[in-house]
């Protein structure tokens, strides 16, 4: 940067303009002007010190400058809309211009899981304790039974037809009913009688009166039980469902079924 002409040196200039080359005159007076004008530039923004000048103190923005502000950046931000939609978007609704939290995603429960065939062996839930193993315990649950199928059947009057009585003790429960094996390929489960523990798939779990439990296959079998004067038969090889998918099941009436 070159040095400015001191005071003495300007009147110099402008005392003896002959004594100096015209190179020498035009260099001189270029760094006394440029000089001049950068003070003057200074002073006329009041800072002679020639640093930038101070930010105004801040105030709080109006509305009037607020929409404003958001009109002209919706503008230049969707540039294919018109005023009268801007205006919409703005009196309906609110225009958020910083990040917001976004909603977290409402997870599923889930559901607790039921134990499995193995794990219910396993845990033995399906066994009955021996001194459980007694007649007398499971007769009310037998006279619940009959109570049961009472009211599943209308009462059971004796102007009942058979038919719809045999159809509905297809779908019942049997947990607590009697039943006697009146027929059977093998001969040694002809006569066994008592109440149903449990129903599985293909085998009844039966109690006895001297206090027996036993596992009757209901393939080749026929059971018989009895309520209230009315005599139904079970065909054991055509009655090899679980009780739940019984319930849901359309038993086709057949004239005669062997063993």
């Amino acid at each position: 940067m070159r040095p400015s002409p001191s005071r003495p040196l300007r009147r110099w200039a402008r005392a003896a303009p002959r004594m100096r080359t015209p190179e020498a005159a035009w260099r001189i007076k270029a760094a006394a002007g440029g000089r001049r004008s950068r003070l003057q530039a200074v002073r006329a923004r009041g800072h002679v010190s020639g640093l930038r000048p101070a930010p105004p103190p801040w105030r709080p923005q109006r509305s009037e400058e607020a929409k404003a502000f958001v009109s002209a950046f919706l503008k230049r931000s969707m540039p294919k809309m018109k005023d009268e939609a801007i205006q919409d978007v703005l009196s309906r609704k609110a225009v958020i211009l910083e990040h917001y939290a976004r909603k977290r995603k409402k997870q599923k429960r889930k559901k607790p899981k039921s134990f499995t065939a193995k794990q219910r062996r396993e845990m033995r839930l399906f066994e009955i304790e021996p001194e459980q193993q007694r007649y007398a315990i499971f007769l009310p649950l037998h006279e619940l039974w009959k109570q049961y199928i009472r009211d599943l059947c209308y009462g059971l009057k004796p102007d009942a037809q058979p038919q719809m009585v045999q159809a509905k003790l297809l779908k019942a429960d049997l947990h607590g009913a009697i039943v006697t094996v009146t027929k059977s390929k093998c001969p040694s489960y002809v006569g066994i009688t008592g109440i149903i523990l449990q129903e599985f798939k293909h085998v009844f779990k039966i109690i006895t009166k001297d206090d027996k439990v036993k596992v009757v296959p209901k393939l080749n079998n026929v059971f018989s039980l009895e309520i209230d004067g009315f005599i139904s038969y079970i065909y054991g090889s055509k009655f090899q469902f679980r009780a739940s998918e019984r319930s849901a099941k359309k038993f086709k009436l057949k004239g005669t079924i062997d063993l």
